[in-house]
């Protein structure tokens, strides 16, 4: 990383159409990153925007994935191939993988919580031997909301991942499990006393699923979400993302949920 406050200009390489609201881009240049840091996004003219780092972290690619949600990711989205882009990053601490070597792994993605969470599988993948099982439930509003679903579809067919997926509203041509992500956790074959969780999506399905967890006697202190909130200066400086105590960019994005669980019960923190 360069100076951190001045983002460094690329091209964009790649744009992929996700789904309606989403794109995934792929930006020149090259980045080491650990599974669960973020870059900060630069749009001449429009602003900053944190974005979790949805790419390989084994290859050293600048990947994100997107939603149109505002003024700046909306800008983000309607990037072309050969526009350009500033970054700043990689910021924040990583998901801890590597203390949980010989334990079931769960991985729990709400919407576009999978693409925080799309760079531990892939690490978890590369180094399959070191886990035992890995399961991942993957849960969003309906059909249409999928992200990676050619990826989702490789991962399904693998003997060595446990996948499930389930969405909250079905169509006429869904033939899976309808309801919320957390009703999948009944299939989950794991020794808590072995199992770290890593959970990503909306605040709210992230609290539920982290109670849900602990009712199957995981401890708290093995479990883990990621967190996005009002990140400005990425450094702790600005005091938009406090969190409690806590300052996301520095503290976080990734947090101990036994660490913030009071925290996510209380309105406006």
């Amino acid at each position: 990383m360069n100076n951190p406050y001045i983002p460094t200009i690329f091209s964009i390489r790649k744009v992929i159409r996700e789904i309606y609201n989403t794109v995934t881009i792929e930006i020149e240049g090259e980045e080491r990153f650990l599974p669960g840091q973020f870059n900060m996004l630069y749009v001449f003219g429009v602003g900053e925007v944190p974005i979790s780092i949805s790419g390989d972290p084994t290859k050293p690619t600048i990947i994100h994935t997107i939603r149109d949600v505002g003024h700046v990711t909306h800008a983000i989205t309607n990037l072309r191939k050969g526009d350009s882009i500033g970054v700043r990053g990689p910021f924040g601490n990583p998901w801890p993988i590597n203390d949980y070597e010989g334990y079931d792994i769960v991985v729990i993605a709400g919407g576009l919580g999978l693409a925080p969470l799309r760079p531990l599988i892939y690490y978890l993948l590369a180094n399959r031997e070191k886990y035992g099982r890995i399961i991942l439930r993957y849960g969003v509003k309906d059909p249409a909301s999928f992200l990676y679903k050619r990826e989702l579809m490789r991962w399904r067919g693998r003997f060595d991942l446990d996948l499930e997926v389930i969405v909250s509203k079905a169509d006429e041509r869904w033939k899976g499990k309808v309801g919320i992500v957390t009703s999948l956790f009944s299939t989950m074959d794991i020794d808590p006393s072995y199992t770290a969780a890593f959970i990503c999506g909306p605040e709210i399905m992230m609290h539920f699923s982290a109670r849900e967890l602990l009712n199957l006697k995981i401890d708290a202190s093995n479990i883990f979400i990621s967190m996005e909130r009002n990140m400005k200066c990425a450094l702790g400086l600005c005091g938009h993302c406090q969190f409690g105590k806590e300052f996301i960019c520095k503290d976080g994005p990734v947090f101990n949920y036994k660490r913030v669980e009071r925290l996510l019960t209380i309105k406006e923190v």
